[in-house]
């Protein structure tokens, strides 16, 4: 935890052994998933070079959250533990799916087990209790204020943070249609607002509601008033979450437009083919 000085803040890079360790394992196992494993199984000619920049963006968002000063911004104001969580959740979290390619999914998908897992966690339903429930559940007053002053604790709450998130973004990003159910147009649209309303009440309350986390009230550095942090960390929560669900309902619904036009002009063009035949015969 960040410590406070004479006057003077602090500002650390988290440098823990097992963080370090598990951002290395996840990069580890992508390069050699995307790399020796695709080779051997010749499961693709080569890997996007868009996914694979995806997901290492997603990494560096992680480590951005997580390692980085930023991390001690979170023990010192609500604000900086809500940026952190919205990082993972919501950045990290989409940039990692968009960066596994369809092949590698339906090849991991090729194993019973891990199918059965996948088609249970990544339903509407599931992924939308276990991305609010967890959402909720480390927001909860004695929960967060145990978390932020355990460091095991803190790193559980964070890889659930991006677990959930993963997760959640799953049935909307991921490239791999054909291997488990995909969502028609309406069905995006809905899931997306559906849960954006769970994150609207939270953040509403948080920013409404007087200081509820003793980790910030007392905490020594006071770089801002107590409520004036709770109440920024909350619309940090609300405008930002919402604006992000907005556009992605709004390229959704774009694309479905521009789909349906193409395939309207693939029917014309067909039909204008036709009719020339009909009048050559």
């Amino acid at each position: 935890m960040p410590t406070h000085e004479h006057g003077t803040l602090a500002l650390q890079w988290n440098w823990h052994p097992l963080l370090i360790l598990g951002l290395l394992l996840l990069l580890g196992s992508y390069l050699y998933m995307i790399g020796p494993w695709r080779q051997r199984r010749q499961l693709a000619a080569r890997m996007p070079e868009g996914r694979f920049i995806s997901f290492l963006l997603g990494l560096l968002v992680i480590f951005i959250a997580l390692v980085s000063p930023l991390n001690s911004f979170s023990h010192m104001l609500f604000t900086g533990h809500m940026a952190q969580h919205l990082l993972l959740a919501l950045v990290a979290a989409p940039l990692l799916v968009l960066g596994l390619p369809a092949w590698l999914i339906e090849a991991a998908l090729e194993v019973r087990s891990i199918r059965v897992v996948m088609k249970g966690l990544t339903n509407i339903f599931v992924t939308t209790f276990l991305f609010n429930g967890n959402l909720w559940l480390w927001h909860a007053q004695p929960i967060l204020n145990a978390m932020m002053q355990n460091t095991y604790l803190h790193l559980l709450a964070q890889f659930l943070f991006l677990i959930t998130g993963a997760l959640f973004w799953w049935p909307l990003l991921t490239p791999a249609t054909k291997a488990l159910p995909s969502l028609n147009i309406a069905a995006k649209l809905l899931y997306i607002f559906s849960n954006d309303m769970p994150m609207v009440l939270l953040s509403a309350g948080l920013t409404l509601m007087p200081p509820l986390y003793s980790v910030y009230i007392n905490n020594p550095t006071k770089l801002l008033d107590p409520a004036v942090d709770q109440h920024l960390g909350g619309a940090l929560m609300w405008i930002p979450g919402s604006i992000l669900f907005i556009v992605i309902a709004s390229i959704i619904f774009l694309r479905w437009i521009l789909d349906l036009e193409k395939k309207e002009r693939a029917e014309a063009a067909r039909m204008a083919e036709l009719y020339r035949a009909t009048e050559l015969s």
